[in-house]
């Protein structure tokens, strides 16, 4: 009679207890790591002698580049690690050697890891994390994104013998950035996130709630498209190390009205509101379209809503406004207000 392998759950557990400095006598358990993990990938070669000897020293190493090392420990084993050291731009920190064995994996080690790492740099005045990733390690690259980190800017390749090429991923701790097509991509899952968050809170943005996650996902695959095809402006804000808040600008515009743009999914997650970062995304976004040689922005929104009132402050002139025009969760029907502004040149025209 056929017998079927029950899968244990993996326990949960407080990863901080395990988490100490690294050291320099923990060599070996880092060499057994690190090549483990790579072993994972067909291709990936490792070379310690040749391309990583500093695993032989590497709390040293990351003491003289100015940053720290951490282990995670289970058993007396070196079962997860994580580095930060300053890189060359000023206020920026690199996040590197992180790894986690197989059997730590999905029980919140690399999340201890990378809040230990931030945390130190934050203390030394950091603005802004990067890191470099394979573009083999899809695991580790959702687990980026999930952190609020977006790709960004070139790939780059080592020369090494396992044809290493590597994306490259950051974040600010507080900051807005307009994604490119690469970010834009990185930033699906946190956007449909947000986007489900802040429709299930109420937010008239031609959802209803409950908002489906593969619904919530696939508007922004569009909305990416869009950006890679020049059509769309995506900002994105973060708030102490997490996205927070979005906002797009639609440059589709007919023919006609090739100095107007519409300013569209105006997001902020409901625990980061209050705080000024729908004004400064908004903000943001006026520069931008003034950069893209726009001179008038136009939106709508649900009467009544905050937004309307954020509008009003911010020099955004009512044109009107349309009864009956959404539904409501509730099923009740809102009146939606248009607003104007020019920008730029188009200012006092």
């Amino acid at each position: 009679m056929p017998t079927h392998r029950r899968l244990r759950p993996r326990l949960a557990l407080n990863a901080e207890d395990g988490l100490r400095a690294g050291r320099d006598e923990d060599a070996a358990g880092f060499i057994a790591l690190i090549s483990a993990c790579w072993a994972e990938y067909p291709g990936c070669v490792f070379d310690l002698g040749g391309e990583v000897p500093e695993l032989r020293a590497l709390a040293t190493y990351f003491a003289e580049k100015g940053g720290a090392i951490w282990v995670f420990e289970d058993g007396g084993r070196v079962a997860g690690m994580a580095g930060v050291s300053p890189s060359a731009q000023a206020g920026t920190w690199e996040i590197c050697k992180m790894y986690v064995g197989r059997a730590m994996r999905g029980r919140g080690v690399a999340a201890a890891l990378l809040a230990r790492a931030e945390g130190h740099a934050r203390r030394a005045g950091a603005e802004r994390f990067e890191l470099w990733s394979d573009t083999r390690f899809d695991r580790a690259h959702r687990f980026y994104e999930k952190h609020s980190f977006v790709r960004t800017g070139p790939i780059r390749a080592l020369g090494d013998r396992s044809s290493t090429i590597e994306f490259h991923f950051a974040k600010p701790i507080d900051g807005i950035a307009a994604l490119d097509a690469a970010g834009a991509s990185s930033a699906v899952r946190h956007l449909a996130d947000l986007l489900v968050a802040c429709v299930d809170a109420g937010a008239s943005v031609s959802f209803l709630p409950p908002l489906a996650a593969d619904v919530a996902r696939a508007f922004w695959v569009r909305m990416a498209t869009e950006v890679a095809e020049g059509r769309r402006v995506l900002l994105a804000g973060w708030r102490d190390g997490v996205l927070a808040g979005t906002v797009t600008l639609d440059l589709g515009m007919p023919p006609n009205q090739p100095h107007r743009a519409e300013v569209q999914k105006l997001l902020v997650a409901p625990q980061a509101r209050r705080g000024g970062l729908a004004r400064a995304l908004m903000a943001r976004l006026e520069a931008v379209a003034g950069d893209a040689g726009r001179t008038l922005l136009t939106l709508d929104t649900r009467a009544e809503d905050a937004a309307e009132r954020l509008y009003r402050t911010s020099g955004w002139t009512e044109a009107g406004r349309i009864p009956d025009f959404a539904r409501n969760a509730d099923g009740t029907l809102s009146a939606t207000v248009l607003f104007w502004k020019r920008i730029g040149a188009g200012r006092g025209a």
